[in-house]
Parts: structure tokens; sequence; C-alpha cells
């Protein structure tokens, strides 16, 4: 992705290094996005909130010149080579939000573009996380709660994904816990997912420069950002899924190497109504019609019902037109009926489709102390070189026929050159987002 800014001589709008750095050259103005708490009673109110631009995604420069910390190749050294050393020596800048990633906001509704031409070149797809103010994540305790939204994803088609998801990040992006962060939440820092990406730029206020290597289509350091990630919603037009990715840490976590494989379950426990043998139930002018808007409802029960217990269900609903359209049924032979995620249908989807039951391994609904810290909601639109997102809406594994490996109708024949061309008028957007107890509106 290539980053733009009009050029100045005047050397003093460039940031002093000390850390990593929030640079000067260009404003960051989050645009606005409005929201919903309810209460019991089903009364609800709006929060004036707004969204940020993921760190990754923003133009990286020296902090004394337009000189570019990033490019084509990942790191340029110098200035980056040792972590602390790129930290003191980039920054940060402030986000073009439609002209250069396609991200557009009015009132209650958010779009994402998938491929943008801003003015210095294309830029594909974009991440951002909602605001609580100018320099605080907006956080969501969900147990004994339900999460709605409204999405279209009629313009998102094969090999593209449309996200909204809440992952364990810092508040403040990491600024109290790293000194060595000094842009924070404001310019998106601090990611971290149950997949420990270990290309995400910037790792607790240091650069990660070290054994940074190409694999395949993608670069990647030799340490990761890990937390809990539970996925609302990964979707296009073919399929969906939720997800629950249990971890083995209660916050963000940098892992280094190889236990960058041993700190979360990365597979998690999903549900793709697809994939379970619901194969009419969601896609084009099925039950829920992925050719008009719909509503989609997402409720965290626990044990007990209370704001407290262990969480114990995750249910979802749709809405579209009025009606209330119940999730499929698991449409297996022999393991019983299913059709929200629990411990048990974990358990028995992961034994029929012969998966490795890392969710169990790695502590299921019983490891949920970041639940109670409260997450962090990132919404997103993607694409990926290395499955051409045949996991969501196609064959995967490619090898492989048996249960559980038709997860939607798209071709494996389709690769990510293809994608791209084919699909660079996708668009995703996401709006009428209302949080509350549960079936509280």
């Amino acid at each position: 992705m290539i980053r733009s800014v009009a050029l100045t001589s005047l050397t003093s709008l460039f940031a002093i290094a000390y850390a990593q750095q929030a640079g000067t050259l260009v404003a960051e103005t989050h645009p606005p996005l409005t929201w919903q708490t309810c209460n019991a009673s089903g009364s609800c109110q709006n929060v004036a909130g707004s969204i940020t631009l993921d760190a990754d995604w923003r133009w990286l420069h020296e902090t004394n010149s337009y000189g570019g910390c990033w490019g084509a190749g990942g790191w340029i050294n110098p200035p980056c080579g040792p972590p602390n050393v790129c930290a003191q020596s980039c920054a940060l800048e402030g986000a073009d939000y439609s002209g250069t990633f396609g991200i557009t906001t009015s009132g209650n509704a958010l779009s994402l573009k998938y491929l943008t031409q801003g003015p210095s070149g294309p830029n594909v797809g974009s991440r951002v996380f909602l605001m609580a103010s100018n320099t605080l994540y907006q956080t969501f305790k969900l147990k004994n709660r339900e999460f709605r939204f409204d999405v279209d994803v009629s313009k998102v088609g094969c090999g593209v994904k449309s996200s909204l998801y809440f992952v364990g990040m810092d508040a403040d992006g990491g600024i109290q816990k790293y000194p060595g962060n000094k842009a924070g939440a404001k310019y998106g820092t601090g990611y971290c997912d149950a997949k420990c990406p270990r290309n995400v730029r910037f790792i607790n206020g240091e650069a990660n420069t070290l054994n940074w290597y190409q694999v395949g289509p993608r670069w990647e350091g030799h340490v990761g950002s890990c937390c809990m990630e539970i996925d609302l919603w990964e979707g296009n037009s073919i399929s969906n899924a939720f997800t629950h990715h249990p971890c083995q840490i209660s916050e963000q976590y940098r892992c280094q190497d190889t236990e960058c494989n041993e700190v979360c379950d990365k597979d998690g426990c999903d549900f793709n109504s697809y994939r379970n043998g619901a194969t009419t139930f969601y896609g084009p002018g099925r039950t829920v019609n992925s050719n008009n808007k719909f509503t989609v409802i997402t409720q965290f029960h626990t044990v007990d019902g209370t704001d407290t217990g262990t969480l114990s269900e995750i249910r979802r609903l749709y809405v579209q037109n009025g009606v209330v359209i119940q999730n499929s049924q698991l449409q297996l032979p022999g393991i019983g009926s299913y059709n929200s995620i629990t411990e048990n249908y974990c358990y028995c989807q992961k034994i029929a489709f012969n998966d490795p039951d890392y969710f169990s391994q790695y502590g299921g609904f019983q490891v949920d102390s970041a639940l109670d810290k409260g997450l962090v909601l990132a919404m997103s639109i993607s694409d990926d070189p290395d499955t051409n997102m045949l996991p969501l809406d196609g064959q995967w594994p490619l090898d492989s026929t048996g249960p559980g490996t038709a997860r939607g109708t798209c071709p494996i024949s389709l690769d990510y050159a293809e994608t791209q061309a084919i699909q660079a008028a996708n668009s995703v957007a996401f709006s009428n987002i209302k949080f509350g107890p549960i079936n509280s509106y």
C-alpha cells in the first residue's frame, strides 16, 4: 500500500524521535460513527463514536525527513535496523480515509472498499477500530449481552472477506505498558489476534524488524502479537462464519518464532452453515439472502445468566425484511443437533470433521478472563494471498473431500491475481450497531 502526503520544506513539521512516533505531516481526523447502547427495557441511546485506521495501513516515514521506513519489500534499512532504533526513527501519519483507503462513514454506517486507487497508487483492503475517545478504543464486555449490526455484502464476492470481530487489544493501544509507543490508539497501534500475526509492523512499542523474511507473498518477523479473538462475522455474499478463538493469555502478548503457534487456537471453533451441511441456508436468494442487507445478532450466554458467569454459548440470529431467522442446524449424522457454539458443539464438530481439537486444548469457554477486561471492535475488508479465502467460501484443504471441507461454492481455480481483477469494485457496508442485554431490543 502506498501512502501520499503533500510535500513541504518546513523541517519543523517533522516529529522529534524518542520512540515509536506520531507524525505531524498529515492531521489525523477520525471519521465519526454513531452506534447505540440499549437497556433491558428496550430503550436505546446514541453514542457519538468514531473509527481509526490500523497502524499497519498508515504511511510510515523517517522522523526527520520524508524518507520511507517501509517499502514493497518490507523494512528499509537504514533507518530500520534494530527494533528500538527503528521505533525511534519512524513516525506514523494521519490517514486520508476516503481518498487513499476507500473508508467512509455516514451517521451509523461504515463503508469499506476492497481496492482503492489512491493519489499514489492502489490500496488493498483496510482495518478500522471503534473509538471511545480520540485516544482510546471502545471496549465491550460481552458476557450476558447481545451485539447486533446490519451488513450489506451484496458487493463482496469470492476471495474477498468482510469481517466484524472482537480482539483483546489494550484500550490505549499500548501506550501505558510500553514507553516505546507514543502513537497509541489514536493511530491504530496495538493490534493482536488469535493467529498471533507476525507481520504486524510494531509490537509492544518496538519495530518487528528482526529476522524479517518472505513467506510466499507475505512478509513476517520473528515476533507476533497474540490475544483472544471472537469473530462475529467473517463473510462475503457466498458464505459466512462466526468463530470463537480462545487463548492461554488474558491480554495482548508478544510471542517469538515457533512459540507463536502455541499461544492461541488459531483455527477456533467455527459455525459456517454451508460447512455444517446447510448448503441452502445462506447466499444469493437463500433463506438469508445475501443480495440484500440483513441484521446479524450474536448473543453471549453465561452458565448462570449473569454478567460474571462463565461463557457457555454463543448464539446467532438473523433478521431480514422484518422476519427473525433462526440459525441453521448442524446437519451431520451421528453427532446430535446444534445451531450455536457450545463446548459440546465444538467437541462434536472437531470429531466429525477430523480436525485437531485445539479449542479444548487452549481452554475453550473456560478461558474467558479477557472477556471480563473488555474487547475492542475491529471491522475490515481483506483478501488472502495464501489461500484466496477458500477456508471461508470454497473447498479447504484442497487435497481433501471429507466432511467439513466444503465451505462454499467458490471455485478453487480462482487465483489471487484473478480475485483482485474480478473483485476490484467490492465493498462492504456495516451499519446500525447496537449493544445491550440479551433480547433488549
